[in-house]
Formats: structure tokens, C-alpha cells, sequence
């Protein structure tokens, strides 16, 4: 006998935590560089998109259709009698999507640390792997009567069956991709990598504290009864006090050590107290949800700077300090604040031993079985895009978008050189590859006393040695801009919905260099090795007369005005 009410809860909540994917898509793009951007949203289409079908075939059965120890059963589409785990009321198909969105919320969670240097091919692969294998079968023994659930381990919503395996996955990905280029200088030390919207970000942010109340108050899986509408109540309450005390805890923590209260640490805050309540939401009062928030915002706060700083593990949206970390602390900590078998509420360390056994043998199983998959895709397919697929952004190299805002000037950071490979239907010699023109230059003066402005024009993948090989005949002194621009080239051929586009405007940079007593012909010379490929669209090199140079501090003019002081 199905019941309207039930029934329609749980569908409510399915269509709540299934937009929780949109919140994810806006932290991750918001908290990544915009050159990336349309990447980010491809992914977390797809990671739901693959893994509805891929759950249906093989992750459902694995995780419910059986009650073995250590895995369900195999149940392509369905089809199996689901009786006996069935909620109250609930009829299969509403209790399989309800199940689906979860499972897509583990999968999306590993795009977030992964993010601006994987292959798509490879992260629509591992996302199948997840939602297939390595989230039912821990799923399994939290939920479907495994061996955890069997001993008595409490996770009422996720906090290590979604959160935390999610973010082990995410760990392990980002430690064997390695960090983005530049993130690391060469002694090791951390450098920041801003995303290119906190708005997007806290858009994301406030998207997914709204969802949460359907992922954990919708995880009673019921609205009759009145011992059940009394739970719902209160876990409402909880999931909001913890995610508002860790938001303010975060926020004082970075006031105290970064000098200013750190608005996208403080986001992270957010959902570090939503991840960590998620655990036990229905077994703690509001004041220890409370204290959880608290605890929960040390952990992400001091949990990411140990994993960017320490581990050298780059993350770029935060994504292992939240959701793996809290994840387990939320569900170590039931043991703790739970009201009547926690230990600050005398019920012994029975249960807190219990949520420790629980979280170590998943963080074991998902490190072996995602590491497995990461190994075979990177000695496979590819795990890593190229250096200079990264530094150009994700998407333009993997979906042909320039920009995910047409409007607006695309920006692509200027951190790495890359030795561009010859492409031989479109090799062309030196002199028209990189061509010089000489705009009313005289030629160079006996005593060495005259003023030459060099203008570059150069890909903006090529700064790095450009700059170097100035620096090594002695020219220390440069302007450099970003600029848009075509020539012969005529831009890159790009498609809008089928539709080619007119000619476009290329990134480049607009490297501006004037000297006296260094050759205009080195300059030149060097310039063109460092840019050339063999390509059209190398760039080009302007050579100007110059009238005078003055030093505005020292007063200082000619050759003067353009020496370093010792």
C-alpha cells in the first residue's frame, strides 16, 4: 500500500538533491579561471547525465539487491523484488531516483579537485566508475544491510557514504594528476590561483545549503507519523545551525590569521558544516550541531592549508578539505554528540568506535578501487591534458570555446612557456612566421646613444621564454599587455551551435621593450627564436625610432634613464 504522502516526499527531495547539481556546477566554475569555465559545467552535466543510466544497469543492484556483507547483487535496469528495503510507502521507481541524485552528488564531487587540467574523455570514465562500482559497494554496507550497517554505524545522509567518498576520490585524483601549472613556485611554496567569480561561487554556495535541506531531511524517507515529523523538524534545524556556526567560525578563524575575513574560505565554511551535520542530523540537539559547526570549521580551515601548503596537493575549489574531511569528522563525531548513544551523553565509546571502524574502511576501499582507475586511465587514454591545452583553458582545447562569456574579453593567464610541436600543413620559414617591420628605425647610431622601441606580439603561451631570453642578453626592463587581435591567421574557426562563427580575435600578449646600449638586431633575433614555431600566427615584431627617455623619480634621461640601480 503506497502512501501520497511519502511518496511525494521523497520525490521532492530527489528533485532537490538533483539540483544540488547546480550548485556544485557554480561553486567549481566560480571558484576555477573563467578560461575554464565551460569545462566545468560539461562535467557536471555529464557526471549526472552518465551516471543515471550507469546506476540504473549496475549501481542499484550492487547497492540494494542483496543482503550479503560486502555487496548486493547484480540487477541490470531493475527488474529484482526490492520488498523488503523499501521504505514504507515507497514505491521502487520514486525510491531509485531518490537513490540516483545521491549517487551523482559522490560523482560530481571529484571534478571540483580535479578541475582545469583533465582530460574530459578520462573524467567521463572515472565518473562512470563511481556511480558503476566504487559508491554502491560502500553504499552497500552503510545503507543496503552490509557489514557496517550490520555493526551499527550511523550515517543517516551521507556524510561518508556521499561526502566522504567523494572526497577520497577527489585526494587521490588530484595527487596523481599533480598541481596546475604555477601553482607551486620551484622551492615549493604555494601560490594563489584565484577563481575568476565569487559570485558564482556564493550563488553555488547558497544553491546548495537550500538543496541540503531535501538531502538530509528528505533522507527520513517518510512525512507521516509524529515521532517522524518530530525528527523532521529538528533535522532541519540542525543541518541549518551547523552550516550558520561554521560559516561564522570560518569567517572569525581567517579575520584572526589572514587579517580580513576571507570570503571564499568563509563559503567553504558553509558547506564544511553542512557535510560534517550530514552524518547525524537526526541524533544530535541544535546545541551539538552546533559545536559540530564549530569543530567543522577548524577542520576545513586548517585541513586545506595542510593539503595546499604541506601535502602539495593542489585543490583549487577546496573540494578534499570539505567534503573528505568534514565527511569523516561529521561522522566520527556522531559517536561523540549523539543524544543518547554518544559519549559526552554517557552511552560509552561503543558508537564512536563504531564510526571509526565505518570511516577507515571506506577511506581503504575507495583509495584502492579509485586508484586502480586512475592508473589504468593515465597509462590508457590519458589522464592529464598537455601544458599547453592547460594554459590555453579547457575550454577552448577540449570543447572548441573560446570563452564561456561570449561577451566579455577572454583571459588566459600568462604562467608557462610551452615548446609548441611543428604542424607541417602549416610550417612556414622564420621571416613570415614571425615577421619584422622597421616603422621609421634608422638603424643603430655610432656612439651608442640611440633610443629603440621593440613591440612584440606573441602568443600569450610563449611570455614565459620570451622574457627569459631578454633577461639573458641584458634586457630587464619590458611593458607588457594583454591584447586581442588576427592577422593573416584570421583567428581560430569556431562553431556556435553548428554554426561557424565570423573571423575572430585571438589572446595575444603586447611585450614592449626600448633600449640604448643593448643591439636592436639581438633583440630581435633572440625574440624570434623564442617565439617561433614554424606556425602562421607565431606573432609579429615592430622596430621604432625613439625620441628621448626620462626617469620621472631621478630626473635622469637618455641611457641613463634605462639602467637598473645596483
Amino acid at each position: 500500500m503506497y502512501s501520497a504522502e511519502n511518496t511525494i516526499w521523497v520525490l521532492v527531495a530527489a528533485a532537490l538533491v538533483f539540483f544540488m547539481q547546480a550548485g556544485f556546477a557554480m561553486v567549481e566554475t566560480g571558484f576555477t579561471r573563467a578560461k575554464n569555465a565551460g569545462n566545468i559545467i560539461m562535467k557536471n552535466l555529464m557526471d549526472f547525465s552518465l551516471g543515471t543510466p550507469i546506476y540504473w544497469l549496475l549501481g542499484f543492484g550492487i547497492m540494494f539487491g542483496g543482503s550479503s556483507a560486502l555487496i548486493g547483487g547484480f540487477d541490470p535496469m531493475v527488474k529484482g523484488d526490492y520488498s523488503s528495503i523499501l521504505p514504507s510507502g515507497v514505491p521502487l521507481m520514486a525510491f531509485l531516483i531518490f537513490q540516483t541524485v545521491f549517487c551523482a552528488t559522490a560523482a560530481t564531487i571529484v571534478s571540483g579537485a580535479m578541475a582545469e587540467r583533465t582530460k574530459f574523455s578520462a573524467y567521463c570514465i572515472y565518473s562512470m566508475v563511481i556511480s558503476a562500482i566504487i559508491y554502491p559497494v560502500s553504499g552497500h554496507w552503510i545503507w543496503g544491510g552490509g557489514w557496517l550497517a550490520q555493526l551499527g554505524f550511523h550515517d543517516f545522509a551521507g556524510s561518508t557514504a556521499v561526502h566522504m567518498v567523494g572526497g577520497v576520490a577527489a585526494f587521490i585524483g588530484a595527487k596523481i594528476l599533480g598541481p596546475r601549472i604555477g601553482k607551486y613556485d620551484k622551492n615549493g611554496k604555494s601560490k594563489a590561483i584565484p577563481g575568476h567569480s565569487l559570485t558564482l561561487g556564493a550563488l553555488g554556495v547558497f544553491i546548495l545549503w537550500f538543496c541540503w535541506f531535501g538531502f538530509n531531511g528528505g533522507s527520513t524517507v517518510s512525512a507521516t507519523g509524529d515521532d517522524v515529523l518530530a525528527s523532521m523538524g529538528n533535522i532541519f534545524v540542525t543541518t541549518n545551525m551547523a552550516a550558520a556556526v561554521a560559516t561564522v567560525t570560518v569567517m572569525c578563524i581567517t579575520w584572526i590569521r589572514y587579517k580580513k575575513p576571507d570570503v571564499s574560505m568563509t563559503l567553504n565554511g558553509s558547506l564544511a558544516g553542512l557535510v560534517a551535520i550530514t552524518a547525524g542530523c537526526d541524533l544530535v540537539t541544535p546545541f551539538g550541531a552546533a559545536l559540530i559547526g564549530i569543530i567543522a570549521g577548524f577542520i576545513v580551515v586548517f585541513g586545506i592549508e595542510f593539503i595546499d601548503k604541506k601535502l602539495k596537493v593542489d585543490d583549487p575549489v577546496g573540494a578534499v578539505g570539505v567534503h573528505g574531511l568534514c565527511g569523516a569528522g561529521g561522522t566520527i563525531m556522531v559517536g561523540l554528540f549523539a543524544q543518547e548513544q554518544g559519549l559526552f551523553y554517557g552511552g560509552g565509546a561503543s558508537l564512536l568506535l563504531t564510526q571509526v571502524i565505518g570511516v577507515i574502511a571506506v577511506i581503504a576501499w575507495v583509495t584502492v578501487a579509485i586508484t586502480i582507475t586512475f592508473q589504468i586511465i593515465k597509462h590508457t587514454i590519458g589522464l592529464r591534458v598537455t601544458k599547453e591545452e592547460e594554459i590555453l583553458g579547457l575550454d577552448i582545447e577540449e570543447h572548441g570555446l573560446t570563452s564561456a562569456y561570449a561577451d566579455f574579453m577572454p583571459t588566459v593567464d600568462v604562467i608557462s612557456e610551452i615548446q609548441n610541436k611543428p604542424s607541417a600543413p602549416y610550417a612556414a620559414p622564420v621571416e613570415r612566421a614571425v615577421p619584422v617591420s622597421k616603422v621609421g628605425y634608422s638603424g643603430p647610431s655610432a656612439d651608442g646613444s640611440k633610443f629603440t622601441t621593440i613591440v612584440i606580439i606573441a602568443k600569450q603561451s610563449k611570455f614565459e621564454v620570451l622574457k627569459q631570453a631578454m633577461n639573458a642578453i641584458g634586457v630587464t626592463g619590458m611593458t607588457v599587455t594583454n591584447v586581442l587581435g588576427c592577422g593573416i591567421q584570421k583567428g581560430a574557426t569556431e562553431f556556435y551551435r553548428g554554426v561557424p562563427l565570423e573571423m575572430n580575435l585571438l589572446p595575444k600578449v603586447k611585450v614592449e621593450i626600448t633600449v640604448c646600449k643593448v643591439p636592436v638586431d639581438l633583440v630581435v633575433e633572440e625574440a624570434k627564436k623564442a617565439l617561433y614555431t614554424g606556425n602562421i600566427g607565431d606573432g609579429k615584431i615592430f622596430v621604432y625610432d625613439v625620441e628621448d627617455v626620462i626617469k620621472v623619480r631621478t630626473g635622469e634621461t637618455g641611457c641613463d634613464a634605462l639602467q637598473d640601480e645596483e
